[in-house]
């Protein structure tokens, strides 16, 4: 594989800057608490082995190129593990991201022979490429990222797109593309219900 060229935007991406009609996307924050913990980085492919990388101050999050990306109906956003994404971009941009398609999930509903569904996992699995996670627990409030840290981010987002096309595959071979499609469309709802205080309530219990 080639190497990435990694673009660093601030507060932004450009106005003109055309991901087509799909796009992978990943965050990187202080830590796993949206209402805590703030937004640093937005990290963004559109599956062409390139990565740009957009930096937030923690002050300026009014972004209105890349907010509109995030709530065009047209584009489908790819994710691992949007849960957490969707609602951490909904707290700090405002924004209701969708649609959306969650890499995780379609995970757990293919792989049933592995509870390992984390992306390193699932990279090296279904597509033979072994993924560094030397720089997950980084300061991302940084001012200057490191060349390790932008590589890392990067990393998140290059090989979603892949991935995609693969569990599809697999979906659709198990007969479970419907339960992907219906869990997809509920994500951002469960991503406000996360943000609502409901994280750990199965409201669905008895």
């Amino acid at each position: 594989m080639a190497t990435p060229r990694i673009t660093l935007h601030r507060g932004d991406i450009p106005a003109d800057l055309d991901f087509g009609t799909s796009v992978a996307i990943d965050t990187e924050t202080l830590g796993l608490k949206p209402h805590r913990d703030r937004l640093c980085l937005v990290q963004l492919s559109s599956g062409d082995g390139n990565a740009h990388l957009v930096q937030f101050d923690g002050l300026d999050y009014s972004a209105p190129n890349l907010k509109a990306l995030l709530a065009n109906p047209d584009v489908l956003k790819i994710f691992h593990f949007a849960r957490f994404d969707v609602a951490v971009m909904h707290h700090y941009l405002g924004v209701d991201v969708a649609p959306v398609y969650c890499t995780k999930i379609a995970s757990k509903l293919v792989r049933t022979y592995t509870d390992r569904h984390g992306l390193k996992d699932l990279v090296g699995e279904i597509l033979g490429i072994e993924l560094s996670k030397q720089q997950q627990s980084s300061d991302w409030a940084a001012t200057d990222l490191s060349e390790q840290q932008k590589a890392y981010a990067a990393s998140d987002v290059l090989h979603l797109h892949a991935l995609k096309e693969r569990l599809d595959h697999m979906l659709k071979r198990q007969n479970r593309t419907e339960f992907a499609a219906s869990a997809f469309a509920f994500l951002p709802m469960r991503a406000r219900l996360d943000l609502a205080g409901f994280e750990e309530t199965d409201i669905f219990s008895h």
